[in-house]
């Protein structure tokens, strides 16, 4: 059996970065990491429409920078900037923060969605949950993101698809996909699709070309 590495924490530093960026000892550490988890967990609940793909975290000096990537930034900010201040407030009360200027939060516009894991995933699995045919779910998710500029794609779901009795793997893939080559940029993502059969795991790898400047 293999050893699986995630491909994103494997090229930590060289074609990905942290998307948690502060220093802390003791009480502090732990106390920063539940409320980092916390903050994932509202937002991805909070904003399904908005299409996040990533939220980066940083804390400096009592003030905590939220970043959130999102594919529809309008649903996000709403009209005058209400949803932004809605969504302050929100954070606020479940953290239980009450100074305003300690909490930041930036949204951050993204370009092709098709090309970032996360949302491919989570289509995948809004279709399956809809009983949609799996085959032609991935065939779908893949042209659309070759269609994007992308260099390679990988769709994987693994368990009882289509209702099957029997839990299987099925898989699709198109260009090419380098997961050992740290110079290229693959992005990962695995999202759950609760079907009325049970869990159905989706797994997508794409492979966004070679990074400026990466190592050789």
């Amino acid at each position: 059996m293999g050893q699986k590495v995630n491909p994103v924490g494997f090229r930590m530093g060289n074609a990905s970065t942290w998307q948690t960026r502060w220093y802390a000892t003791d009480k502090k550490y732990r106390q920063y990491l539940l409320e980092d988890i916390k903050i994932r967990e509202l937002l991805m609940g909070r904003l399904r429409q908005a299409g996040v793909t990533r939220i980066e975290i940083e804390r400096a000096s009592n003030k905590t920078k939220v970043i959130i990537f999102v594919s529809r930034p309008g649903v996000l900010i709403g009209r005058g900037g209400s949803g932004l201040t809605e969504l302050k407030k929100f954070l606020m009360q479940h953290l239980n923060v009450k100074d305003e200027n300690s909490l930041e939060i930036v949204p951050m516009d993204i370009k092709s969605p098709d090309l970032w894991a996360q949302l491919v995933a989570q289509n995948i699995a809004e279709q399956l949950v809809r009983r949609m045919p799996a085959q032609r779910v991935m065939n779908q998710a893949v042209e659309r993101v070759m269609k994007a500029g992308a260099k390679g794609v990988r769709v994987v779901l693994s368990g009882r698809i289509g209702g099957a009795e029997i839990a299987r793997r099925e898989w699709k893939a198109a260009g090419s996909m380098p997961l050992h080559t740290l110079r290229q940029d693959v992005d990962f993502a695995v999202v759950p699709a609760m079907t009325k059969s049970g869990y159905v795991g989706v797994k997508v790898w794409i492979n966004k070309g070679e990074v400026e400047g990466g190592n050789k």
